[in-house]
């Protein structure tokens, strides 16, 4: 039975040791730091706003026309004709169905658009990360947001944003 105690004492101070030589190898970074300061982010911006600024333009001006027509049907419709307020109405109702199908789909590709680009930069930082990480010997990075305490990991944030810009 001693030579039992013995042995697992043994083992758990070789964990133990093992543990502490590895938290020398392990570095954390502040991806959405970085995501944040990253130039690339404004550029596409940018480039996003300037792809979408046509079809952003046409909504707006579909839904002030949509709107002129509402407000004339309610301030003029009492007083209308009854064939003129039933076709107002009907004009409205169809250029307001095809003002949501037009402005959902716009939503939908503005998205996926943002998606893609987003999942570039990200992939970007995170070549970046693993760069950094094996030119300095870390065996492990971990997200700073992930993280609830970390005393001894050295982070590489400032490292990794010099590298991706």
């Amino acid at each position: 039975m001693k030579k039992w105690f013995y042995a697992a004492g043994l083992g758990l101070v070789m964990a133990a040791s093992t543990s502490v030589q590895a938290a020398d190898k392990i570095a954390v970074v502040n991806v959405s730091s970085i995501f944040q300061q990253s130039p690339q982010r404004a550029v596409v911006a940018k480039q996003l706003e300037n792809e979408f600024k046509g079809r952003a333009t046409e909504l707006q001006s579909m839904e002030r026309d949509l709107q002129t027509k509402m407000s004339r049907l309610q301030r003029d419709g009492s007083t209308m004709k009854k064939a003129d307020r039933d076709t107002l109405e009907k004009n409205v109702m169809a250029q307001r169905e095809q003002f949501s199908t037009k402005a959902q789909a716009f939503e939908q590709d503005n998205r996926r658009r943002q998606m893609e680009e987003r999942n570039k930069i990200l992939s970007r930082i995170q070549d970046a990360v693993k760069s950094v990480a094996s030119k300095e010997g870390y065996d492990v990075v971990i997200d700073a947001n992930a993280v609830a305490y970390a005393s001894s990991g050295k982070d590489i944030t400032a490292d990794v944003l010099k590298q991706v810009k």
